[in-house]
């Protein structure tokens, strides 16, 4: 059941913010660049982007032990199930607390890039920034109420987005 709740979500969530909002952009406003070269690389950015999620949301469901629904998911929680129980930190969250945003984000980025779209582009940075301000007023503060001291920690050795995770030594050096 947790499988086919995870696969709701991917379908109705990512879904809509990778394949239906850029198609009707695309559609609507289809502005294209003249990128040449560049355009595989969309190709690349879209695997990267896939391989995070795939990897985030298998996380979820087997460390987790609940699907990556957020804030507005909540009326559709029989559907669509409940956030994990357990903190999700291992895997690809040791190098960046939101490995499923960046690869929702670098999958958007890719279709910009192989549809050489500027509006495409400019829905990447709109999108960006919409995970961004999501992360930092409503998630953070709600993890750090139900997850406590866990989560403090958690957050002062692994970056929000992407950086160099600091040492131990360096960590305890700058408290």
């Amino acid at each position: 059941m947790l499988l086919l709740r995870a696969v709701l979500f991917t379908i109705l969530v990512p879904g809509t913010a990778v394949g239906y909002l850029p198609y009707i952009i695309a559609q609507r406003w289809p502005v294209e660049l003249d990128i040449g070269i560049v355009r595989p690389f969309g190709l690349l950015l879209i695997t990267v982007g896939f391989l995070l999620y795939g990897i985030s949301i298998f996380l979820f469901l087997t460390e987790g032990k609940g699907t990556p629904a957020i804030w507005f998911t909540k009326p559709l929680r029989a559907i669509l199930g409940e956030e994990p129980r357990m903190l999700v930190h291992d895997g690809l969250y040791q190098r960046t607390r939101n490995p499923m945003y960046l690869g929702v984000t670098l999958l958007v980025l890719g279709e910009a890039l192989w549809f050489e779209n500027v509006a495409l582009c400019l829905y990447t940075i709109a999108l960006w920034t919409f995970f961004h301000f999501v992360v930092v007023f409503i998630e953070e503060p709600h993890l750090r109420t139900r997850h406590g001291k866990e989560y403090t920690t958690y957050c002062s050795r692994v970056p929000r987005w992407l950086g160099i995770r600091r040492s131990t030594a360096e960590r305890s050096h700058k408290a």
